[in-house]
């Protein structure tokens, strides 16, 4: 029983990291329109979350600031490859293809987590978790607008689309190697250290002095880099030390419903009959691992 509450308490986090990752469009548009550039965000982002961690542990918990030896090659991963490049390559998708198609593109990440966990790992492939996939995966098109009209799109931008979900879907790979050595707070914690130094090519500081002669905007920074980087992560990361990595990146799908549902909530978006339709299919697949 106390190993079911266990697993239940880690799909949990996994579901709560995904709906705080979904709201992160609520600082992002505030901030574009502040005059930050996606990619000055995610320099502010990556560096602002190492600031935060770096700051609380010191005082609270300097122990996570030792890796294990042999550890700093997963966290190059975690940083470099699963967050800094998955962003250049979504957004740089999203610059020649439609949102719709950069969206769905990203969202195949799942399915490679669970092909490459059932490589590297053994994971089962069952019934039941290639219908969450699917379920999931259609959710994703039906919320991201897929089906709402023409697409348009490039081979560049394809291959961009697809290298941003393979990415992204390395970070559960990489975070499952990193977490068999490490405790969840340590591999937080340095993933942002080496996002944050490899983020400082991306330097834009014509754009870093918005925030000085806006400081209103200080307050969505603080929502971008507390509420929907530092605290997710350290939320998915603590989910996937006791949950499959297949597992975990497709319960993380609730990430596109929730955004929506913000969008809706916030900025006064309308609510179709598609969101409403890929919102009960995420939600299926999700209740389907339960």
């Amino acid at each position: 029983m106390e190993q079911k509450g266990s697993r239940l308490r880690s799909q949990l986090c996994i579901l709560a990291a995904g709906a705080l990752w979904g709201i992160i469009g609520i600082w992002n548009r505030h901030l574009m329109a502040g005059g930050l550039s996606p990619v000055s965000i995610v320099l502010v982002r990556n560096l602002g979350g190492a600031a935060v961690l770096s700051a609380v542990l010191a005082v609270r918990d300097r122990k996570a600031f030792r890796m294990e030896k042999g550890s700093l090659k997963y966290f190059f991963g975690t940083g470099i490859v699963s967050i800094v490049l998955f962003t250049l390559c979504y957004f740089s998708c999203q610059q020649v293809c439609s949102l719709a198609l950069a969206s769905i593109l990203l969202y195949t990440a799942p399915a490679i987590v669970v092909l490459l966990s059932a490589l590297l790992w053994k994971e089962p492939i069952t019934r039941r978790k290639l219908l969450a996939l699917a379920l999931t995966l259609l959710g994703c098109a039906l919320v991201c607008g897929v089906f709402a009209g023409q697409l348009t799109a490039t081979g560049g931008g394809i291959l961009l689309g697809l290298g941003a979900g393979f990415f992204y879907a390395l970070y559960s790979i990489f975070g499952r190697y990193a977490l068999a050595k490490n405790p969840p707070l340590t591999v937080t914690l340095w993933t942002f250290l080496v996002a944050g130094a490899g983020s400082l090519v991306l330097l834009r500081p014509q754009e870093l002095a918005a925030l000085v002669r806006q400081p209103e905007l200080l307050w969505q920074v603080l929502g971008l880099v507390v509420v929907s980087t530092v605290l997710p992560y350290l939320l998915y990361n603590r989910g996937l030390s006791r949950v499959e990595a297949g597992k975990a990146s497709i319960l993380a799908s609730v990430e596109p419903v929730v955004a929506s549902l913000a969008g809706i909530a916030v900025f006064g978006e309308p609510m179709t009959a598609a969101i409403a339709a890929g919102a009960v299919c995420v939600l299926a697949g999700v209740y389907i691992l339960r």
